[in-house]
């Protein structure tokens, strides 16, 4: 049999596909895991500590595909672009991913995961980025007078500002994203060398 675990990994993941964050239980889960409630607390302190542990497994496997995906050697704003489309059909495409998207569930996600992991580890959505960030640096391709945390931050605002395309205007949200890593890039390019 396999590990319990994977069982309980793999049981939630396929409940909070199909039912999602907030209809899914952990009595659901142990029930499809063929487990007891209790059993399922020794491996899980909470229903958030394994949906996260199922987010962040499914957003690296996004990042990863991206970063297989787009040549960052090119132009660094169409490359930017490009990765941060992939980025959001990603995430609209991936019933997990999509979650983080649920003001709701995104609220409350977020502060456990802040209080369980701490601002450090926060960044997850670009951690081969800094790397990029860094080489575009040194190769005069951005400007190198900013530091690349806070340049880090510009991109992490783009993708956190969805979460709001509802009070911003859905209609408008993908020009919006769009023009938005098109004038960050202006002026990260834009400067004397």
């Amino acid at each position: 049999m396999l590990n319990k675990k994977v069982v309980i990994f793999n049981s939630g993941k396929k409940l909070f596909c199909s039912k999602g964050f907030k209809d899914t239980s952990v009595s659901d889960i142990t029930k499809l895991a063929g487990i007891g409630v209790g059993t399922f607390y020794n491996y899980y302190p909470s229903k958030e500590k394994l949906f996260l542990e199922i987010h962040i497994q499914e957003n690296d496997k996004l990042k990863k595909n991206i970063m297989e995906s787009v040549n960052f050697d090119e132009d660094p704003t169409k490359a930017i672009k490009e990765a941060l489309s992939l980025n959001i059909k990603g995430m609209n495409s991936n019933p997990i991913l999509k979650e983080w998207y649920n003001r709701d569930v995104f609220t409350k996600l977020e502060k456990y995961y802040r209080k369980e992991n701490g601002k450090n580890d926060v960044d997850f959505l670009y951690n081969n980025f800094a790397d990029l960030i860094k080489k575009w640096q040194t190769e005069k391709k951005i400007r190198d007078d900013l530091d690349f945390e806070f340049i880090l931050a510009l991109f992490n605002s783009i993708i956190f500002i969805d979460t709001h395309k509802r009070e911003i205007g859905i209609h408008h949200f993908p020009k919006i994203i769009d023009y938005l890593a098109e004038f960050i890039m202006k002026g990260l390019t834009n400067f004397p060398k």
